[in-house]
């Protein structure tokens, strides 16, 4: 070997133990000189393998939020799509069910949100704790809030009779019908039917998505449900529809028709009751809310406000259901 090559070799081993050493000795020029950081520069695009955490949330707030990933220019960086609808998903779960949440988060991350990183809203009727905020907040870099419903939005309310109540849920358990004797399951259903979408952390959205503790999303979705529904004029989007067991709603067609006499002004000329009714009796058809994306505008007008409160005051959700 030459000279000129003796020296060459000792100058590249010379490089490479100071890139060494300042690779231990300094984190800042360990993570700039990383094989994951030096693609980055070049594609253009974050490592699959990095994990955004936002900063700790305020231990000390009923709602917590963290605005600044929502906020942050850079935040942009994770997004694959140049526009997005004014949209959230929403969750409504319990510290014990943080398995569940993690596990329904994690499979709309890979198989949906990491491209477009639409916000979550989880709410419960207690305060979450840090250990289930510190679990959640880690599987995604959008922005995660966690809020505490309003007893009066999840209690029974003081005026509902609780003999009357008491009576209806015994008779359900005696008939073995599932829920039957639980008042939390009838909180939760009141709830889902006219409170939600008026909690303050919903209140600057639009559009929602709701994810239920410990559910499967098996395959990719390529197209934004949000914006299709936007552009084409949808309200209302589901995946189930079943028959309803009639022995939870005894006087709910009733109750239903009772409405549509007394205000014949919010019944739309096209409207779906011939399809709804079999002669004068409801055919038992509904949705089922676990999985659905709708317009909260909907839920929000004058109509449906009109029809919710005419149903929460006949006390059907804590006398049936």
């Amino acid at each position: 070997m030459n000279t000129t090559a003796r020296y060459l070799l000792v100058i590249l081993g010379l490089v490479i133990s100071i890139h060494y050493i300042l690779s231990f000795a300094n984190e800042s020029y360990g993570r700039a000189t990383a094989i994951s950081s030096i693609k980055n520069h070049i594609y253009g695009t974050p490592s699959e393998d990095t994990i955004t955490v936002p900063p700790p949330l305020n231990p000390n707030t009923d709602i917590t939020t963290n605005p600044d990933v929502a906020n942050d220019p850079a935040s942009s960086e994770h997004l694959a799509v140049d526009r997005r609808a004014n949209a959230t998903f929403v969750i409504l779960c319990r510290n014990s069910d943080i398995d569940g949440t993690v596990r329904s988060i994690r499979e709309i991350e890979d198989r949906f949100n990491r491209r477009y990183q639409y916000p979550y809203v989880l709410l419960n009727e207690v305060l979450f704790t840090e250990e289930f905020k510190k679990r959640i907040r880690v599987l995604t870099s959008a922005k995660v809030e966690f809020g505490l419903i309003p007893p009066d939005h999840w209690y029974q309310p003081d005026w509902i009779d609780e003999v009357k109540a008491t009576e209806g849920r015994d008779k359900m358990v005696a008939n073995n019908i599932i829920y039957g004797g639980s008042v939390s399951y009838r909180n939760m259903c009141r709830f889902n039917s006219g409170f939600f979408y008026r909690h303050p952390l919903m209140q600057k959205y639009r559009w929602y998505w709701r994810i239920e503790p410990d559910v499967h999303f098996h395959c990719d979705i390529n197209k934004d449900p949000f914006l299709f529904m936007e552009d084409n004029n949808k309200t209302y989007s589901f995946t189930i529809t079943m028959y309803e067991y009639e022995a939870t709603i005894p006087t709910l067609w009733k109750t239903v028709k009772e409405f549509k006499d007394k205000h014949p002004e919010y019944i739309a000329q096209d409207n779906a009751l011939g399809f709804m009714e079999s002669g004068d009796k409801y055919n038992l058809c509904h949705f089922w809310s676990n999985f659905e994306i709708a317009d909260m505008d909907f839920w929000r007008g004058e109509a449906y406000s009109a029809f919710f409160n005419f149903l929460d005051e006949k006390g059907g959700f804590y006398y049936e259901v």
